[in-house]
């Protein structure tokens, strides 16, 4: 019996089945796809942000139709992918979207926005270790490790690149089941979060702050609710 298609969308830091590391013993269950977006290939020079080109790579992802589990910026381009192929996605799960564009008059995004704004303003001036930096700062209240090898650096300078999430082209995706895993942590995520509860997603806080997929109680919720919205086995 063929196993069902389930799709992996990374966020902006770690990528590929390396994004997803307490996901890995999904790969006994189904026929798991652990993503690279546009410009996040290990080695390779990174490129910038190229929102219609993610979306194409998620679509040909789930080849026939399928699951996506997203996080944070990946939730983006798995939303325009369900957008425009709805037919293809069985179940959608977004782990702290990076929604912004949805959300971007709300109170939360406006108040992350204008924090953050300012530093893209000024990203082809600075280093990019210092703009990593300052990131880091501003949105984990943190200090980020120095770069200290060649792959780290390609990861300081993808994240200089990138786009910021409150400029991709998003709507609502129609008749999906949704699930979105929160952390608890930030007022932002909430915020997406309940947005998109009125439009028919289902809402589910864990703990795990940014990463919630990685606890068990996170990892639980996502493998019960795809395992729900699963093809019946006769």
């Amino acid at each position: 019996m063929t196993q069902e298609r389930l799709v992996f969308v990374h966020g902006s830091g770690s990528f590929g089945a390396a994004a997803w590391p307490t996901q890995h013993a999904l790969a006994s269950s189904y026929d798991c796809l652990f993503l690279r977006r546009h410009g996040f290939e290990a080695g390779a020079d990174p490129l910038p942000t190229n929102f219609v080109e993610d979306q194409r790579i998620v679509i040909d992802a789930l080849g026939d139709g399928g699951h996506l589990v997203t996080h944070s910026q990946g939730a983006i381009s798995a939303m325009m992918a369900a957008v425009d192929r709805p037919d293809l996605v069985r179940s959608l799960v977004l782990v702290e979207p990076a929604c912004l564009s949805l959300t971007a008059d709300l109170p939360a995004t406006a108040a992350h926005r204008a924090l953050v704004s300012p530093l893209y303003d000024r990203r082809d001036s600075l280093s990019d270790e210092a703009f990593l930096q300052e990131f880091v700062r501003l949105v984990f209240s943190t200090d980020a490790r120095q770069p200290a090898t060649s792959e780290a650096r390609r990861a300081a300078r993808r994240m200089r690149l990138q786009s910021p999430p409150w400029e991709a082209p998003l709507d609502i995706v129609p008749g999906v089941p949704t699930l979105i895993v929160t952390g608890g942590w930030e007022p932002l995520y909430e915020e997406i979060a309940d947005y998109l509860v009125v439009t028919g997603a289902q809402h589910v806080v864990a703990p795990g702050g940014h990463r919630p997929q990685d606890t068990p109680e996170g990892d639980t919720l996502l493998r019960d609710f795809i395992s729900a919205h699963a093809i019946p086995v006769d």
